[in-house]
């Protein structure tokens, strides 16, 4: 369409794009020299030295000091308690196997199961000492009625211990059945319909880990906030997490086999619901104590004083899994790619945007602890900005983002969920690169790292990755390293890494950062987004 040049003089001026001339697309080598800086810092984030980064561990601590200390030398201003360093406090759940006990009663007849092998006590939430009570397996376990789903109708779940495979179908869309299938979304509906419990089953055809490399951490540490001021689990008595391979210990004697409900799920179909003929007796007891871990805030202001309290905020997690309980001379959970990758990133991005004059709004660097345990720091950084009234625009979240090849585009987690999609698809087209959106929703990621905290709190928000097409080498590579690496000794700082692919990531993500912060207007989510409800 033609337009007038006064038209176009006011379009250029009002436009979200960065900067008034489009910077070139970083050379292969500028692309690996900035790639090499990063892994400089992935090597000191990821050294044994630094314990696995396990969030209120002494690691973690001088983790959070060295990004601290880089933050300064980018010339951020400090946004945490008095300085970098925010203080998140933290109560520290560890299973007392000893004195805990799982038990099947069916008929009189009571069945022991084993600890580890055919569950695991999961205490990020509230639980009861004792519990014994009838259980109801719910299928995929979703109310959503706008999409044609209602697991629960005709149910009494009253009393009751629900058993559910995490999942959802295909009818609803990727994004609500990530948010809707979340822990904290599942128990609002369940503890409103009357239940005390929840036995988890992971669908065996969508699941990172399987549960054989999740029980050996079981004596690890959960961790939930203190004085969060909220309470996600009330109500709650227990939460398991059941192997997928002993289910069928679950259905004696309902006509149901475990073979039959996993074929049914992987057709897509819906699953049966029905009461199942054991009751649950669970003894739990815990060690709780009380700790400290530390998100580190660094603060670019803006240079419109007109949207400088507008705040865009990069965040990435500092914490990772600490030191294993299992014997082994390789014994630190390094976490190179999980997350150090992405607070050298955040640490570079900060050094680049330092060097200029600022954009409109302000941009925050968060990298924040206890995401492995629950995204604990970034909601108490999200629920401390809300409580000083501050106005959070957009988050943009690094995890993992897996630069094991060639970057040619980017895998855009809520691509189509806000207009932050739409400037990612104008830094791609500028960089010379593809756009992808999340390719294995039933993964439920968007839902699964940071961001998620900025979503539950209205605020638009994106996770990205290196993207990859289906059925190649990439997409069999990222397999490999999800199957063999991800949450594994195996994730350290001697793995393959492409260069190029993070320098051309820190890139396209410092260029996005800075077009969101110099947007004419906030970003908004899109009317057909289920988050748009979130932000009324």
């Amino acid at each position: 369409m033609f337009r007038s040049s006064l038209t176009w003089l006011i379009f250029l001026a009002t436009a979200s794009a960065p900067l008034a001339a489009a910077e070139k697309a970083p050379s292969q080598r500028q692309a690996e020299k900035t790639g090499e800086r990063c892994w400089a810092d992935v090597r000191v984030l990821a050294d044994d030295g630094m314990e696995g980064r396990r969030a209120g561990a002494p690691g973690h601590r001088r983790a959070a000091e060295f990004v601290a200390a880089q933050f300064q030398k980018a010339r951020l201003a400090p946004g945490g308690d008095g300085g970098f360093l925010q203080a998140v406090k933290l109560e520290s759940r560890t299973i007392q196997e000893a004195n805990s006990s799982l038990t099947l009663v069916r008929d009189g007849t009571r069945t022991p199961l084993t600890l580890g092998q055919d569950a695991a006590f999961v205490l990020r939430g509230n639980f009861a000492r004792q519990v014994d009570a009838p259980m109801v397996f719910i299928g995929s376990g979703l109310r959503l009625p706008q999409y044609g789903v209602d697991d629960l109708a005709g149910l009494d779940l009253a009393g009751k211990v629900v058993v559910l495979i995490s999942t959802s179908p295909p009818s609803v869309p990727g994004a609500a059945g990530a948010h809707f299938g979340s822990a904290a979304e599942r128990w609002k509906v369940y503890h409103a319909a009357g239940a005390v419990g929840v036995v988890v089953i992971s669908d065996p055809d969508n699941t990172d880990v399987p549960f054989e490399r999740l029980a050996p951490r079981r004596f690890e540490p959960f961790m939930t906030l203190r004085d969060s001021g909220e309470d996600q689990f009330v109500g709650q008595q227990i939460w398991l997490q059941f192997n997928p391979k002993n289910f069928q210990k679950l259905l004696e004697g309902t006509g149901h086999t475990a073979e039959e409900i996993f074929a049914t799920l992987k057709r897509h179909e819906t699953l049966p619901r029905f009461e199942l003929k054991a009751r649950l007796a669970a003894t739990t007891d815990a060690k709780v104590e009380s700790t400290v871990s530390e998100n580190v805030i660094g603060v670019l202001r803006g240079s419109d004083p007109a949207v400088r309290d507008e705040l865009v905020v990069l965040s990435a997690h500092l914490d990772h899994l600490g030191i294993s309980t299992e014997a082994g001379a390789d014994h630190v959970f390094n976490g190179a790619m999980d997350n150090a990758s992405g607070v050298a990133v955040l640490m570079q991005i900060a050094r680049e945007l330092g060097k200029r004059k600022a954009p409109r709004r302000t941009v925050v660097f968060a990298a924040v602890t206890a995401e492995e345990l629950g995204l604990l720091g970034s909601r108490a950084y999200v629920n401390g900005a809300l409580a000083r009234h501050e106005r959070i625009v957009a988050n943009l979240n690094t995890d993992m983002f897996l630069p094991l090849y060639p970057m040619r585009q980017i895998m855009v987690f809520g691509l189509d969920e806000s207009e932050l999609g739409d400037d990612v698809r104008a830094i791609a087209a500028e960089i010379g690169i593809g756009v992808q959106p999340d390719p294995q929703p039933l993964r439920n990621r968007f839902i699964r790292s940071d961001q998620y905290s900025f979503i539950r709190a209205g605020i638009p928000a994106l996770a990205t990755k290196v993207g990859f097409a289906a059925d190649t080498p990439e997409a069999e590579l990222e397999h490999q390293w999800t199957a063999t690496r991800y949450h594994a000794l195996g994730d350290d700082i001697t793995q393959p890494v492409d260069l190029g692919a993070v320098g051309m990531y820190e890139a396209v993500i410092r260029r996005l950062a800075v077009r969101i912060a110099n947007r004419a207007q906030a970003p908004k989510w899109r009317e057909t987004s289920v988050f748009a409800q979130l932000a009324k």
